[in-house]
């Protein structure tokens, strides 16, 4: 395992702390068929519920941590590696940002699909909303309510998180440790532009209704270092 990773000029030392953040989510049932498209390069499978695959759209306002302040958004689906028990985890399919050394730290260190972005994060009236341009060209534009308190939700939890770069699989440990969180049912209206990752949202049947959107308002993370992800022997 690398205690330390050197980034543009800078050491990130192993597992890089997450100190202060929040983030509004988006679960969308959507089409098993359309998500083995995207997957198909790495040999991951979706995870599926009632014949219907699972996508998560996320925005993230990282306040302080080991990478500095940042805006984020996730697109990720539910994935797992095909005869492996215990395997689920969530694929990172697109992964831009609004600062460069965050970037380039994910990149690196973990293979995430780090891209720079304009990424404008606000406080509505009964949510978030979060609006992702690339090259001045409109991507999508995400609101999500914050729902009703739901304290059962709180504590840790942890998740691996699967990112495909260079022909390579990686697996990365991923903790979260959420505070003020709230839910509801639905509760979200998606917009998408003109650019290839919103024909990709197309094409998995969005926008539709989100199963539930989900506030953290006080969230904490840790990433550890990625693994390389080998075929299993069955797949080979």
């Amino acid at each position: 395992m690398v205690e330390a990773h050197t980034v543009l000029g800078e050491d990130v030392r192993m597992p890089v702390e997450i100190r202060a953040a929040d983030t509004s989510s988006a679960l969308f049932p959507v089409d098993a068929a359309a998500a083995r498209v995207l997957l198909a390069a790495t040999g991951l499978e979706p995870v599926t519920v009632l014949g219907r695959a699972l996508c998560n759209l996320a925005f993230v306002r990282y306040v302080d941590g080991d990478l500095g302040p940042y805006h984020e958004f996730a697109f990720s689906l539910m994935a797992r590696q095909p005869g492996r028990k215990g395997s689920t985890g969530a694929y990172i399919h697109w992964l831009p940002v609004n600062q460069s050394f965050t970037c380039a730290a994910g990149q690196e260190i973990w293979g995430f699909p780090k891209l720079m972005a304009d990424i404008d994060i606000a406080p509505t009236r009964r949510g978030h909303r979060c609006e992702v341009a690339v090259d001045g060209r409109k991507v999508l534009a995400l609101n999500v309510s914050d729902g009703i308190p739901a304290p059962g939700a709180a504590g840790g939890a942890s998740i691996d998180a699967y990112t495909y770069r260079d022909g390579v699989l990686r697996r990365t440990p991923w903790a979260m440790h959420p505070g003020g969180v709230r839910m509801r049912p639905g509760g979200v209206r998606l917009e998408l532009g003109d650019h290839p990752v919103a024909d990709e949202l197309r094409s998995l049947g969005l926008p539709r209704s989100a199963l539930f959107a989900s506030r953290i308002g006080a969230l904490r993370m840790t990433f550890a270092d990625a693994t390389t992800v080998l075929p299993s022997r069955e797949n080979s």
